[in-house]
């Protein structure tokens, strides 16, 4: 079984990345009411994000998914994920702050970077990634001019968003829970903003702050929060998705990875092989759900899109009030 083949009120998602965004230069997100067709479900069975390993890329046949399934049941991912927890001493936000300050900050900041010293997996993770945050600058760029915009990237990373929303003139805060992908966020920041006088508008140099989203706070216009649901079960996550729009005023834009049969059975075969990348617990979240928890606070579902490489998939909404 696959994904749903069609949306309503649809983004059609454009396959090129552009690391330099300009609105000027970025085609038109189109929405419609006509279904769009999604491709079929790659033959390779990739990992999520969070977990894949280069090394590890599992291959089956239609056929073969009951055999598939009676191996997974025995399979024991909590028990790896619980031994983790133990020894950070806490819970999952604890292994995440761990694994994002240590190997994992060096494993991201390749991938979010710009070097050649990535596999093939990486890359093309490197990829979706970019797709996401290029379609959320054309979402944000469709509504009008940046400059002045009071912008909440909570999750921000490495600053892959925050920086380019910078140089359109947003105001923007910026916080992650990691203090390392923080400190690389600022540093990537400032190398890129200071001193430019080729920029259409004067940028004004992020605020970063090393945060959960739990403790966020303030108003903005819009609040941005990409691929950091992940980390949420649903029971959390829709506490997190209220938090997150009682801080918008205009615009909330998530992006998560999609729960569907297909991608639950991927991350299912990518727990059955470890690695030194499978330090934090992937969590997947159903359209559904997220759209329930928008609707209980007030919030609807504007546009939605889904992305994907052969490696990253999410699916990314808008939500505004209703």
């Amino acid at each position: 079984m696959a994904f749903s083949a069609s949306l309503s009120s649809s983004i059609c998602f454009h396959t090129t990345p552009n690391p330099r965004f300009s609105p000027t230069t970025i085609p038109k997100l189109t929405t419609t009411t006509r279904p769009l067709r999604l491709p079929a479900p790659p033959a390779a069975i990739p990992p999520l994000a969070a977990d894949v390993d280069g090394t590890t890329i599992a291959v089956i046949g239609g056929g073969s998914v009951a055999a598939l399934a009676a191996v997974l049941s025995l399979a024991d991912p909590e028990r790896r994920r619980r031994l983790q927890a133990e020894e950070v001493g806490g819970g999952d936000k604890e292994v995440v702050r761990e694994y994002f300050n240590n190997s994992g900050f060096q494993r991201w900041k390749k991938i979010y970077g710009d070097t050649d010293d990535v596999n093939r997996v990486q890359r093309d993770i490197r990829l979706g990634h970019s797709k996401t945050v290029e379609n959320v600058l054309q979402m944000l760029a469709d509504e009008g001019p940046l400059s002045g915009v009071t912008v909440c990237d909570a999750g921000c990373g490495t600053g892959s968003l925050s920086i380019p929303l910078a140089k359109e003139g947003a105001i923007v805060s910026a916080s992650d829970i990691s203090a390392a992908m923080v400190a690389e966020a600022e540093k990537n920041a400032r190398e890129e903003l200071s001193g430019k006088d080729n920029l259409s508008v004067v940028p004004v140099l992020p605020k970063f702050e090393v945060k959960d989203l739990e403790s966020l706070d303030g108003k903005y216009d819009t609040v941005v929060c990409l691929d950091v649901l992940i980390h949420y079960p649903q029971s959390k996550a829709d506490g997190m998705i209220a938090h997150l729009a009682s801080l918008a005023e205009n615009r909330l834009i998530l992006s998560f990875a999609p729960k569907t049969f297909y991608y639950n059975l991927l991350k299912r075969v990518g727990e059955l092989f470890p690695g030194p990348s499978k330090a934090t617990r992937a969590y997947l979240h159903a359209e559904a759900d997220v759209e329930r928890a928008l609707q209980k606070v007030g919030w609807r579902i504007r546009k939605r899109g889904l992305i994907t490489t052969q490696f990253y998939f999410a699916r990314l909404v808008e939500a505004v009030p209703a």
